[in-house]
């Protein structure tokens, strides 16, 4: 399947790139196989997306992404937003190929845990103190589970497999974090086996 025109048009030309530098929420995730990374800034006002940035370095089907997963975020509540999936993203790209339907994924996580920070720090922040005094480590997002797949973020079996990915893995012996079975070094903290 080549890409779609739509696509095309959003990794010429991708709307809201940047980042906000006093962002309410900052969401990143990566994929350590592919290389893909995404970061994604939203400010909030009155529950709802009043602005969404991102930074993404990857592949063109990751930028179309981004754009698309931005545009689609602005002026949603928290509510709606979070209901992003990637099979809404691909639908609004006009498809993508098998093979990159992993860049939705990214792209709609990467949001939800943008969401999921913002979230955090108004749980987090006592009484009195700035945002700044919100730190990050007291706001890691919720889908930080150890037990998901790095590369489509898919709950993995007790076993360590991902279904939709079909792959297996193993815990790093350092950070935790599932690895691809058979690598000599984890892409998350580089320790080597």
């Amino acid at each position: 399947m080549a890409y779609t025109d739509k696509v095309m048009d959003h990794f010429r030309n991708p709307r809201n790139v940047g980042e906000i530098a006093d962002a309410d929420g900052v969401g990143e995730i990566g994929n350590p196989v592919c290389g893909d990374m995404m970061t994604f800034y939203i400010k909030v006002k009155d529950n709802k997306l009043a602005d969404v940035k991102f930074k993404t370095f990857g592949c063109g089907a990751a930028i179309a992404v981004s754009s698309m997963v931005s545009e689609m975020a602005i002026g949603k509540t928290l509510e709606e937003a979070k209901k992003i999936s990637r099979q809404d993203v691909a639908n609004q790209l006009g498809g993508l190929p098998p093979n990159k339907m992993h860049c939705s994924n990214l792209g709609a996580d990467a949001l939800h845990r943008a969401i999921e920070n913002y979230e955090c720090k108004k749980q987090a922040k006592p009484a009195g103190t700035t945002k700044e005094a919100v730190t990050a480590a007291a706001c890691k997002p919720q889908s930080e589970d150890k037990c998901a797949c790095p590369m489509c973020a898919h709950k993995l079996s007790k076993e360590l497999h991902c279904e939709p990915c079909n792959k297996e893995f193993i815990t790093c012996p350092n950070c935790k974090k599932p690895i691809p079975k058979g690598v000599k070094e984890c892409p998350f903290c580089k320790a080597k086996f």
